[in-house]
Protein backbone atom coordinates (compact mmCIF):
# COMPACT_ATOMS: atom_id res chain seq x y z
CA UNK A 1 0.00 0.00 0.00
CA UNK A 2 1.45 3.42 -0.65
CA UNK A 3 0.90 6.04 1.55
CA UNK A 4 -1.08 9.54 -0.03
CA UNK A 5 0.37 12.13 -2.15
CA UNK A 6 0.13 14.66 0.84
CA UNK A 7 1.83 12.78 2.87
CA UNK A 8 5.39 14.31 3.83
CA UNK A 9 7.08 11.21 6.17
CA UNK A 10 10.54 13.22 6.53
CA UNK A 11 8.33 16.08 7.94
CA UNK A 12 6.55 13.90 9.72
CA UNK A 13 9.70 12.41 11.45
CA UNK A 14 11.53 14.97 12.07
CA UNK A 15 8.86 16.98 13.74
CA UNK A 16 8.50 13.64 16.45
CA UNK A 17 11.89 13.36 16.68
CA UNK A 18 12.18 16.69 17.61
CA UNK A 19 9.34 16.73 20.08
CA UNK A 20 9.82 12.99 21.84
CA UNK A 21 10.71 13.74 25.61
CA UNK A 22 10.75 9.87 26.46
CA UNK A 23 11.14 6.55 24.47
CA UNK A 24 11.68 3.03 25.15
CA UNK A 25 15.05 1.77 24.27
CA UNK A 26 16.03 -1.56 22.96
CA UNK A 27 19.77 -3.45 23.30
CA UNK A 28 21.33 -6.62 23.29
CA UNK A 29 22.45 -8.44 26.62
CA UNK A 30 25.95 -9.07 27.25
CA UNK A 31 26.66 -12.91 26.69
CA UNK A 32 22.68 -14.21 25.98
CA UNK A 33 22.11 -10.84 23.26
CA UNK A 34 18.55 -11.41 24.07
CA UNK A 35 16.28 -8.50 23.54
CA UNK A 36 16.13 -6.16 26.62
CA UNK A 37 14.12 -3.02 26.57
CA UNK A 38 14.04 0.04 28.86
CA UNK A 39 12.30 3.53 29.25
CA UNK A 40 14.60 6.61 28.80
CA UNK A 41 14.48 9.79 28.13
CA UNK A 42 15.66 11.63 25.42
CA UNK A 43 16.90 14.88 24.04
CA UNK A 44 17.81 15.30 20.23
CA UNK A 45 21.22 16.62 18.68
CA UNK A 46 21.65 19.47 16.25
CA UNK A 47 20.92 17.42 13.42
CA UNK A 48 18.00 15.63 14.78
CA UNK A 49 19.38 12.01 15.91
CA UNK A 50 18.46 10.98 19.88
CA UNK A 51 20.54 12.11 22.64
CA UNK A 52 20.60 9.55 25.97
CA UNK A 53 21.98 10.02 29.66
CA UNK A 54 22.82 7.22 30.96
CA UNK A 55 24.64 5.64 34.00
CA UNK A 56 27.34 2.92 33.64
CA UNK A 57 24.85 1.03 36.26
CA UNK A 58 22.29 0.63 33.74
CA UNK A 59 21.96 -2.45 32.55
CA UNK A 60 21.13 -1.04 28.84
CA UNK A 61 24.39 0.80 29.01
CA UNK A 62 26.33 -2.28 29.81
CA UNK A 63 24.08 -3.91 26.99
CA UNK A 64 25.54 -0.70 24.72
CA UNK A 65 28.99 -0.95 25.99
CA UNK A 66 29.06 -4.74 24.72
CA UNK A 67 27.15 -4.13 21.38
CA UNK A 68 26.37 -1.02 20.40
CA UNK A 69 23.72 -1.93 18.50
CA UNK A 70 20.30 -0.16 19.39
CA UNK A 71 16.55 0.77 18.33
CA UNK A 72 14.79 3.34 20.01
CA UNK A 73 10.94 3.67 19.40
CA UNK A 74 9.18 6.97 19.88
CA UNK A 75 5.44 8.09 19.55
CA UNK A 76 3.54 11.22 20.31
CA UNK A 77 1.60 10.27 22.90
CA UNK A 78 -1.99 10.87 21.49
CA UNK A 79 -4.85 10.82 23.62
CA UNK A 80 -7.08 7.23 23.58
CA UNK A 81 -5.86 4.47 21.39
CA UNK A 82 -2.28 5.05 21.19
CA UNK A 83 -1.87 2.73 18.04
CA UNK A 84 -3.82 5.41 16.06
CA UNK A 85 -0.89 7.96 17.18
CA UNK A 86 2.22 8.49 15.13
CA UNK A 87 5.04 6.09 16.28
CA UNK A 88 8.49 5.60 14.61
CA UNK A 89 10.93 2.85 15.66
CA UNK A 90 14.74 4.01 14.72
CA UNK A 91 17.73 1.81 14.23
CA UNK A 92 21.47 2.59 15.11
CA UNK A 93 24.56 2.47 16.74
CA UNK A 94 24.84 4.62 19.89
CA UNK A 95 27.96 5.89 20.51
CA UNK A 96 29.47 7.82 23.58
CA UNK A 97 30.26 11.69 23.17
CA UNK A 98 33.79 12.70 23.57
CA UNK A 99 34.14 16.39 25.12
CA UNK A 100 33.98 18.49 21.99
CA UNK A 101 30.43 17.07 21.01
CA UNK A 102 29.65 16.44 24.86
CA UNK A 103 29.02 20.06 25.43
CA UNK A 104 27.15 20.45 22.43
CA UNK A 105 25.28 17.68 23.43
CA UNK A 106 24.86 18.11 27.58
CA UNK A 107 23.42 21.88 25.98
CA UNK A 108 20.78 20.52 24.07
CA UNK A 109 19.76 17.98 26.77
CA UNK A 110 19.44 20.19 29.71
CA UNK A 111 17.45 22.82 28.15
CA UNK A 112 14.39 20.28 28.04
CA UNK A 113 15.16 17.89 30.97
CA UNK A 114 16.45 20.17 33.63
CA UNK A 115 15.76 18.01 36.18
CA UNK A 116 18.91 16.48 34.76
CA UNK A 117 21.36 19.35 36.23
CA UNK A 118 20.76 17.24 39.51
CA UNK A 119 22.98 14.32 38.36
CA UNK A 120 24.38 14.67 35.09
CA UNK A 121 27.71 15.45 36.43
CA UNK A 122 27.83 12.16 38.83
CA UNK A 123 30.81 10.14 37.38
CA UNK A 124 28.75 7.25 36.35
CA UNK A 125 26.36 9.46 34.01
CA UNK A 126 27.89 9.68 30.17
CA UNK A 127 26.01 11.29 27.35
CA UNK A 128 25.79 8.34 24.40
CA UNK A 129 24.18 9.83 20.60
CA UNK A 130 22.22 7.22 18.70
CA UNK A 131 23.81 7.52 14.95
CA UNK A 132 20.55 5.85 12.83
CA UNK A 133 21.16 3.69 10.05
CA UNK A 134 17.08 3.90 9.34
CA UNK A 135 13.92 4.33 10.77
CA UNK A 136 10.35 2.47 10.40
CA UNK A 137 7.44 5.21 10.36
CA UNK A 138 4.04 4.32 11.79
CA UNK A 139 1.40 7.10 11.09
CA UNK A 140 -1.66 5.02 10.32
CA UNK A 141 -3.79 3.30 7.58
CA UNK A 142 -1.66 3.51 4.24
CA UNK A 143 1.15 5.85 5.98
CA UNK A 144 3.51 3.13 6.52
CA UNK A 145 7.23 4.15 5.58
CA UNK A 146 10.76 2.98 5.70
CA UNK A 147 13.12 5.69 5.76
CA UNK A 148 16.87 6.76 4.96
CA UNK A 149 18.53 8.53 7.73
CA UNK A 150 18.84 11.71 4.86
CA UNK A 151 15.07 11.85 4.45
CA UNK A 152 14.80 12.95 8.09
CA UNK A 153 17.64 14.39 9.89
CA UNK A 154 18.63 17.51 9.51
CA UNK A 155 21.83 18.92 7.55
CA UNK A 156 23.78 20.75 9.97
CA UNK A 157 27.06 20.70 7.26
CA UNK A 158 27.14 24.85 6.37
CA UNK A 159 24.95 25.56 10.16
CA UNK A 160 28.32 25.85 12.49
CA UNK A 161 27.68 29.20 12.96
CA UNK A 162 23.83 29.06 14.25
CA UNK A 163 24.97 26.01 16.11
CA UNK A 164 27.47 28.12 17.63
CA UNK A 165 24.66 31.05 18.51
CA UNK A 166 21.74 28.48 19.67
CA UNK A 167 22.22 28.80 23.35
CA UNK A 168 22.10 32.73 23.35
CA UNK A 169 19.53 32.93 20.79
CA UNK A 170 17.83 30.22 22.96
CA UNK A 171 18.42 32.45 26.30
CA UNK A 172 17.35 35.70 24.55
CA UNK A 173 14.16 34.62 23.44
CA UNK A 174 12.82 33.29 27.24
CA UNK A 175 13.95 36.49 28.50
CA UNK A 176 12.87 38.85 26.25
CA UNK A 177 10.71 37.68 23.82
CA UNK A 178 8.20 35.38 25.83
CA UNK A 179 5.13 37.36 24.00
CA UNK A 180 6.57 35.99 20.26
CA UNK A 181 6.99 32.34 21.45
CA UNK A 182 3.41 32.40 22.86
CA UNK A 183 2.29 33.73 20.13
CA UNK A 184 4.16 31.04 17.63
CA UNK A 185 2.58 28.57 19.66
CA UNK A 186 -0.92 29.67 19.96
CA UNK A 187 -1.12 31.10 16.66
CA UNK A 188 0.94 29.14 14.29
CA UNK A 189 0.26 25.73 15.69
CA UNK A 190 -3.10 26.58 17.19
CA UNK A 191 -1.77 24.86 20.76
CA UNK A 192 -3.10 26.28 24.56
CA UNK A 193 -2.13 29.31 26.21
CA UNK A 194 0.46 28.35 28.28
CA UNK A 195 3.97 29.42 29.10
CA UNK A 196 5.96 28.53 26.08
CA UNK A 197 9.47 28.04 26.28
CA UNK A 198 11.87 27.97 23.28
CA UNK A 199 14.18 25.43 24.02
CA UNK A 200 16.03 25.04 20.96
CA UNK A 201 16.87 25.78 17.25
CA UNK A 202 18.35 24.29 13.86
CA UNK A 203 18.36 25.08 10.39
CA UNK A 204 14.71 23.54 10.04
CA UNK A 205 12.64 24.80 12.87
CA UNK A 206 12.00 25.92 16.67
CA UNK A 207 11.47 23.73 19.43
CA UNK A 208 8.85 24.50 22.05
CA UNK A 209 8.26 23.22 25.51
CA UNK A 210 5.77 23.86 28.27
CA UNK A 211 5.85 21.33 31.08
CA UNK A 212 5.19 17.77 29.56
CA UNK A 213 4.14 19.20 25.94
CA UNK A 214 6.51 20.07 23.21
CA UNK A 215 5.71 21.77 19.88
CA UNK A 216 7.99 21.66 17.11
CA UNK A 217 7.31 25.18 14.61
CA UNK A 218 8.84 24.35 11.10
CA UNK A 219 10.33 27.11 8.96
CA UNK A 220 9.39 27.94 5.66
CA UNK A 221 13.04 28.43 4.51
CA UNK A 222 16.08 26.88 5.80
CA UNK A 223 18.19 29.17 8.04
CA UNK A 224 22.08 28.63 8.83
CA UNK A 225 23.25 31.35 11.16
CA UNK A 226 22.23 33.83 13.78
CA UNK A 227 21.33 36.83 11.70
CA UNK A 228 18.72 34.80 9.27
CA UNK A 229 17.48 33.04 12.46
CA UNK A 230 17.08 36.64 14.16
CA UNK A 231 15.29 38.23 10.41
CA UNK A 232 13.20 34.68 10.22
CA UNK A 233 12.02 34.86 14.01
CA UNK A 234 11.00 38.08 12.97
CA UNK A 235 9.03 37.61 10.40
CA UNK A 236 7.27 34.53 12.31
CA UNK A 237 6.16 36.46 15.05
CA UNK A 238 4.62 39.03 12.43
CA UNK A 239 2.96 36.36 10.53
CA UNK A 240 1.39 35.36 13.78
CA UNK A 241 0.10 38.79 15.03
CA UNK A 242 -1.49 39.32 12.12
CA UNK A 243 -3.54 35.87 12.61
CA UNK A 244 -6.86 35.78 13.81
Amino acid sequence: MQPTTDFDAGRLARSLLRRSRQGALATLMTGSGDPYCSLVNVASAPDGSPILLISRLALHTRNILGDDRVSLMLDERAEGDPLEGVRIMLLGRAEEAGAEQGAVLRRRYLSVHPSAEGFVDFKDFSFFRIRPSGMHLVAGFGRIVDLRPDQFLTDISDAGALVEAEQNAIDHMNADHRDATKLYATRLLGAEALDWLCTGCDPGGLDLQAGSKTLRLDFPERVTGPGELRKMLVRLAGEARAKA
